[in-house]
């Protein structure tokens, strides 16, 4: 036996060196026709490298704009029109402690930030006739620039979207759904990736293959980040949604000489100033002076006589997501991608995730503050600020996170509701968290959600892309059927017309459907704005009946008399009552105009899209479907993909919004990640 032992540990060693990723000798860059780069890098160095290489090539104009705001000197460089911009990346430190998270980071993550900065400057440099030359004047751009901007966009827009200083983010709107094999017709797990932000600046997404040895992974990033935030490679992969999580307080605070009271002593405030300056029409630069209160809690946000604001922060001390994000792409099982999350680096988002050995997860994930009292409700408005019994100054751990795993009936679902109905029947108890952590309530678009999911059981791949699409509204559902009844004989023949179309309606925001623009401005009239209009409801929202509450209306007669008056603006607007949904809302990225599908989620519907006023009484998408992945761990890996407004911003690339014609079809991409597939499909080619 022993003369075929050197022959074993040869094919051995052979097998070992097949099946192991050989290194490249170059970097190249492979965009498809889609404008997706695919990045094959030689190390991660020049991985992250020509990934900001990548992000100039498609969105420049607007990194160079976003990296100007998170640096807090939009203002010096584009004139008064970002002078709050600026002044609120000063008053939240946002520039200094971009300085301070750079120099905590480790060697590695900061030659990659680095890496990530110089791929953009060469970029700019060779093509700065591809640039606005307004904008050029933020380059070189550095590893701080990119920390700046994901402070301003994670945590000062994200994190305190409920602040008002944050409302142009709108209402967060993702959906994600995990499958197990118990739960699938082939056996393999599923994952749909279905984030909903608004279609501009800093919440675009950009969708991207990397791959370097150790690694060949496949998602999307919000532009200008570093790292992809969603993502799969050949072994799992997860998604976000915005969860209900609140990691700020506001803290209303009595001013007195010589600073704020605070457990009955005068507490100094922390004074600083800083210099604006401001671009005026004529090219000379003015500056202001911006006066900076902190209290312990945090910033002076607002004032009135002897009475402010503070607001505090959560995880303003912890400048590790970079590399928290680098190894949940990296990990190759549950057990890695875990002791990755336990970094508790990232300050909010559910994790939806799912693994080819069958695992699904929902983790609440988030730096969640330990509150000393209070109640969900109680946080959401000013605190005092006098006392340090209101004031949290440690986060839970991990282990204290709603989390699970494996549920028994063998799926997961968020739709930005609490982490309790991530599934149905639950198995969580919210009595055994603290009352601070989350509401209770369950949305009307995460009851669809869990609808569409247990009406298709078990599930395909081609089933969860069938129910990404649904726009059946679930709030029709619930209040339709009343509204009808409550039109007697004796209404007027508006009324009666309106009842008629009402009932033909098929209850779907589809293009073609007739009645859904009646519907939706009778609901809006009514002030169906979420399901907690408990007014309006006869029955509330019960745990106990999860997917079918609430329902009817509590007042019939101010609902027909809702719809009398809506019913002549419609007739009015449109000439009809039965205008089709798609004639009045629209999807609209640069000059594609199609008809759309969808509608706003709070009224139950999952394929979300919301709409601001356009011209001539039609309405344009501003929010919603974004990325969207539906993705099955089979070997090899299935996946379909979109991204509706398009791979890119740059003025003149055919990649704007070239994806909107599949996205009201209803139709995703193929995934290309193999190199035939890619070159099959090739647009251009760069070698770096």
């Amino acid at each position: 036996m022993r003369q075929f032992l050197p022959i074993v540990l040869i094919l051995a060693l052979l097998l070992t060196l097949a099946t192991r990723t050989v290194p490249t000798q170059k970097t190249e860059i492979l965009w498809d026709t889609w404008g997706v780069p695919h990045i094959f890098a030689k190390d991660s160095p020049e991985l992250f490298k020509a990934f900001g290489w990548a992000q100039m090539h498609s969105h420049g104009d607007l990194i160079l704009r976003l990296y100007g705001q998170a640096r807090g000197r939009a203002a010096e460089y584009w004139g008064e029109d970002y002078f709050e911009s600026d002044r609120q990346v000063l008053t939240m430190g946002i520039d200094d402690r971009a300085r301070q998270w750079y120099d905590q980071q480790t060697p590695e993550i900061r030659s990659y930030l680095d890496g990530f900065a110089a791929g953009m400057n060469a970029y700019g440099e060779k093509y700065s006739d591809r640039l606005d030359p307004s904008l050029q004047v933020v380059l070189p751009v550095t590893g701080v620039d990119i920390l700046a901007h994901i402070q301003r966009v994670v945590y000062f827009t994200f994190l305190i979207a409920d602040v008002s200083a944050s409302q142009a983010m709108g209402q967060p709107g993702s959906n994600a759904i995990a499958i197990a094999p118990q739960a699938s017709a082939t056996g393999n797990t599923l994952l749909l990736v279905n984030p909903h932000l608004p279609w501009s600046e800093r919440f675009l997404l950009y969708e991207a293959q990397l791959s370097a040895p150790g690694l060949d992974a496949y998602g999307c990033t919000l532009v200008g980040m570093p790292m992809l935030v969603m993502a799969f490679n050949n072994n799992l992969g997860w998604t976000h949604t915005v969860n209900q999580h609140n990691g700020w307080g506001l803290y209303q605070l009595t001013l007195t000489e010589g600073g704020y009271l605070f457990d009955g002593r005068v507490k100094p405030l922390e004074a600083q100033q800083k210099t604006l300056k401001v671009k005026q029409s004529d090219g000379t630069l003015q500056e202001t002076t911006v006066a900076i209160a902190r209290s312990i809690h945090g910033p002076i946000i607002a004032q009135t006589g002897n009475t402010a604001i503070a607001l505090k922060v959560t995880g303003l001390e912890e400048s590790g997501a970079v590399e928290q994000y680098w190894e949940m792409l990296r990990s190759r099982n549950l057990s890695e991608f875990e002791t990755a999350l336990q970094k508790l680096q990232i300050p909010l988002f559910t994790i939806l995730y799912g693994d080819k050995d069958g695992h699904i997860l929902h983790l609440f994930n988030g730096q969640v503050p330990v509150r000393p009292q209070g109640n969900w409700d109680t946080w959401r408005e000013p605190v005092p600020g006098d006392t340090s019994q209101t004031l949290w100054t440690e986060i839970h751990s991990y282990h204290d996170l709603p989390r699970v795993l494996d549920p028994p009936g063998g799926w997961l679902q968020n739709a930005n509701d609490p982490p309790w109905t991530t599934t149905i029947p639950p198995v969580l108890d919210p009595d055994d968290y603290p009352p601070y952590f989350s509401s209770r309530e369950m949305n009307l678009r995460a009851q669809r959600s869990a609808k569409l999911v247990r009406e298709n059981l078990p599930m395909t791949l081609d089933k969860l892309v069938e129910a990404k699409f649904s726009t059946r509204m679930e709030l029709a559902d619930r209040f339709l059927d009343d509204l009808l009844a409550a039109v007697g004989e004796e209404a007027s023949d508006v009324v009666q017309e309106a009842a008629a179309v009402l009932k033909r309606w098929d209850r779907q925001t589809e293009a073609d459907s007739r009645g859904a623009v009646l519907f939706a401005f009778w609901a809006q009239e009514m002030g169906f704005e979420t399901q907690h209009d408990r007014a309006l409801v006869a029955i509330e929202w019960d745990a106990d009946d999860p997917l079918n509450t609430p329902d009817g209306l509590r007042d019939r007669s101010s609902a027909v008399a809702a719809l009398e008056r809506v019913a002549g603006q419609v007739k009015a607007a449109y000439g009809s009552l039965d205008v089709p949904w798609g004639e009045v809302f629209r999807a609209r990225v640069g000059d594609v105009d199609l008809p759309a599908n969808g509608g706003d989620g709070d009224w139950g519907i999952f394929s979300v899209l919301q709409f601001a006023p356009a011209e001539e009484g039609r309405f344009q998408a501003v929010f919603g479907d974004t990325y969207i992945a539906a993705i099955e761990f089979s070997d090899p890996i299935q996946g379909r993909v979109l991204l509706p407004y398009g791979n890119a911003t740059q003025p003149r690339s055919p990649h704007i919004g070239d994806q909107l014609p599949l996205y009201v079809q209803k139709q995703l991409r193929p995934i290309w990640r193999t190199r035939k597939d890619i070159e099959a499909h090739l647009e251009l080619k760069m070698e770096l």
